[in-house]
């Protein structure tokens, strides 16, 4: 029986660990028949150290989304591998220390610029750095936490999640004459890295323990995974503008 990604070439961005949720997506995505480049900033050594526990070889390319030249490039070195895309994983964030961690009254624009560069506008960049290679349409999914709420410690990120949503949904709205299908995949806390750089994260966490309908585990990013890779395939046709929340059904729980 054949994977439900198969005959699928897919660019995946964000394999730091092999907790990330880039990861597993990326290994999933192999196991389902894709094949797959990776992208990675700002050490690439490092994805392509942990791009060999994934069950086949595949190449990393070096991508900082705040660098026109790399993503002018982009289109010409993942053609050159894999001859086109039909899919594409935003699994990327980042906010300097200022923004997080209790700071929100303090922290000065050039920091909330940077978080809103590199978390949301990146994923227009990213998407409209690829099109050329999706000429028979494709699915661009990224990774959200859901900024439907304030959450402690989670600040300017917080601001630039919901960037990134609307960014989704409007993406969706231009992309869809095309065929391409835009949706994010919003994940409760995993142990990661981009968890790790929030202080205070145990906090967070906190939350799922005692108000996650299902059993709630830091540790695996599988399910997120699996949600992202269900995106990527051609099971959800019709659905675009969308967020798939992946964190145990908090998200439907008022109190």
């Amino acid at each position: 029986m054949s994977g439900i990604l198969e005959g699928k070439r897919v660019l995946i961005s964000g394999v730091l660990l092999e907790s990330s949720i880039a990861f597993h997506a990326a290994k999933q995505a192999q196991e389902q028949g894709a094949e797959i480049i990776l992208t990675a900033f700002p050490r690439p050594t490092l994805t392509e150290r942990i791009a060999k526990k994934l069950p086949k070889p595949t190449k990393v390319i070096e991508l900082d989304v705040t660098n026109n030249e790399h993503l002018a490039r982009l289109a010409d070195v993942v053609g050159e591998e894999l001859g086109g895309l039909d899919g594409v994983v935003h699994s990327i964030g980042f906010a300097p220390p200022d923004a997080l961690g209790g700071n929100f009254l303090n922290t000065p624009f050039e920091s909330v610029a940077t978080a809103m560069h590199v978390s949301a506008f990146s994923l227009k960049s990213l998407t409209m750095a690829c099109l050329p290679l999706m000429q028979n349409g494709g699915s661009v999914v990224g990774l959200t936490f859901d900024a439907s709420f304030a959450w402690p410690q989670y600040d300017w990120m917080g601001p630039a999640k919901a960037a990134l949503e609307a960014t989704s949904r409007y993406l969706a709205r231009d992309l869809g004459k095309q065929n391409i299908r835009c949706n994010l995949v919003s994940a409760g806390p995993l142990g990661s890295m981009a968890a790790k750089s929030i202080p205070g994260f145990s906090e967070l966490a906190s939350v799922w323990d005692n108000r996650s309908p299902l059993e709630w585990d830091l540790n695996d990013p599988e399910p997120a995974g699996k949600a992202i890779v269900a995106l990527l395939s051609d099971w959800f046709p019709k659905t675009t503008g969308e967020i798939v929340h992946v964190d145990g059904g908090l998200h439907a729980i008022g109190a």
